[in-house]
């Protein structure tokens, strides 16, 4: 049985190519013996479209494509005003100036951090339309086999709209059979796809709080995310359809611990609507960011005898960001700064290259030389002590503050003031921050900062909001064209049907 689950995973590696390059019959890969005829045999099959969620290492050039670590959150945390990996006086993480480019928005289509959010997306769609061939050849009858593939039809929305967002325009292939090369599909065309599978598959999804399940509350999720973004994606704004999305999510509250939806267990958050189910003890990879952002003589400040992971002294949040919480608010918490200590003599650590006091300082200066310990260090998710490479804590995609945040922000421009600043004040409360008298688009903008610092959302708030054009702490204006990627070269050179996004050379 578990052989099996991996053969879907492997299909799913070869099927990315069906996304770029369609000249070799794939199809036949899929093995259609005896299994997966029970709806039980179904099941197994189907979990393998969820585990590529938590991403792969690529054997294209060694591209890290893991959700929650590089590059993919790399990618698009450090193009938003959120975060940056700063080159160290060392020369560590020069990495061929790959993060200064991405710092200063020139990446181009040769960039491998593009290349990775690109392969992440379709690898995912790939698998997930080898699982869908594999349950139409299977016994079950047509009522069993639609249930079933609402559920992949949703995670293949997700990852359109990931695509929708990052790309704008790109080909949309469900056929695993299909043969010839993909024609590229418009942004419009792109969202209409996304609306149009969910509202299709939405009726057949599990209800309820169902953890780690595509059900109808992430569809609702996803479909009000879509909204929220549409003026941004089609030029047309949708904002009570996405108030509409909002109040069809149910079964869950916000957490009154706001650190819990975090935490090593948080599989038992009553806040978290979809997430990425991470356990060592079950083999999976990628859950690792921990280690890419503390300096390497952290190692002593979380353990007694300096066992803990190695770490990488990496990425960083962009200085400002640290400071534009209150000093109450509670998220501040999800950054780390000032001096580190040894847990086991309580004697303030050194940084491990120069012995500079292991202090980390919210400046970053200067970017393309910074001092060992500069920049204000990612600390969301929780660490233990006998913490291993590969973290436990499920890595999470959605949870009902942002629902909360969504409906704030849609009756505020659909003119409900009074409507928002209640929904503001329910999170703010919870933060511990003294609650707004009024609340403006400034206010709104923060709140999502602060809210969902380090969670993958910021990008698509900048853009939304204008801010992502605009200069900030180490980076020129941006010109609009660059609220798209450009499609990476190597796949356009697979597919002469694509053709480059506008004004990218």
């Amino acid at each position: 049985m578990k052989n099996r689950i991996i053969s879907a995973f492997l299909i799913s590696s070869l099927a990315l190519g069906a996304c770029t390059d369609l000249s070799e019959t794939l199809y036949d890969k899929v093995s259609m013996d005896e299994y997966g005829q029970t709806p039980a045999e179904v099941k197994t099959i189907v979990s393998g479209a969820y585990s590529t969620l938590r991403g792969f290492d690529s054997s294209n050039g060694g591209v890290n494509c893991y959700p929650c670590s590089e590059y993919v959150f790399f990618m698009l945390e450090c193009a938003s005003d959120e975060a940056c990996v700063p080159t160290r006086d060392t020369g560590d993480w020069d990495d061929a100036g790959q993060y200064r480019e991405i710092q200063y928005h020139h990446w181009t289509a040769n960039s491998t951090l593009v290349l990775s959010l690109w392969n992440y997306a379709f690898q995912g769609i790939g698998n997930v339309n080898a699982i869908i061939y594999q349950v139409d050849s299977s016994a079950l009858t047509d009522e069993a086999k639609a249930t079933v593939k609402a559920e992949l039809r949703g995670l293949r929305a997700y990852y359109y709209y990931q695509m929708l967002d990052q790309f704008g325009s790109v080909p949309i292939v469900t056929d695993y059979t299909q043969k010839e090369l993909p024609k590229l599909s418009t942004r419009q065309e792109v969202f209409n796809f996304v609306e149009k599978e969910l509202k299709e598959i939405l009726p057949l999804l599990p209800s309820g709080a169902v953890y780690a399940t595509f059900n109808q509350n992430v569809g609702y999720t996803l479909l009000a995310r879509l909204y929220l973004n549409a003026e941004v994606y089609t030029g047309t704004p949708r904002w009570q359809e996405c108030l509409d999305a909002c109040d069809k999510v149910s079964g869950y509250s916000l957490e009154t611990d706001y650190f819990a939806n975090f935490a090593q267990d948080n599989e038992k958050s009553k806040e978290i609507i979809f997430a990425i189910p991470y356990d060592h003890k079950e083999g999976t990879v990628g859950n690792y960011l921990a280690s890419m952002t503390f300096e390497y003589n952290q190692t002593w400040a979380f353990s007694i005898d300096g066992s803990y992971p190695w770490c990488g002294n990496g990425i960083s949040a962009q200085p400002g960001v640290y400071s534009s919480f209150d000093e109450t608010d509670i998220r501040r918490k999800s950054l780390m700064v000032g001096q580190q200590y040894n847990m086991a003599t309580g004697a303030p650590l050194s940084c491990q290259k120069d012995g500079t006091p292991l202090n980390y300082t919210e400046e970053i200066e200067p970017y393309e030389k910074a001092p060992q310990a500069a920049g204000a260090r990612l600390n969301k998710y929780a660490w233990k002590t006998d913490d291993i490479w590969e973290r436990d804590n499920d890595w999470v995609l959605m949870r009902y503050a942002e629902i909360l945040l969504m409906r704030a922000e849609a009756n505020f421009r659909l003119g409900f003031d009074g409507n928002a600043l209640l929904l503001v004040n329910q999170l703010r409360g919870r933060a511990q921050v003294t609650p707004l008298a009024a609340v403006t688009e400034e206010d709104l903008d923060k709140e999502w900062l602060h809210e969902f610092v380090f969670e993958g959302l910021r990008r698509t708030v900048n853009i939304r909001f204008g801010t992502y054009f605009q200069p900030w702490w180490n980076k020129d204006a941006t010109p609009t064209y660059k609220g798209v990627f450009p499609i990476p070269q190597s796949v356009l050179d697979k597919n002469p049907n694509l053709k480059q996004n506008p004004d990218y050379l």
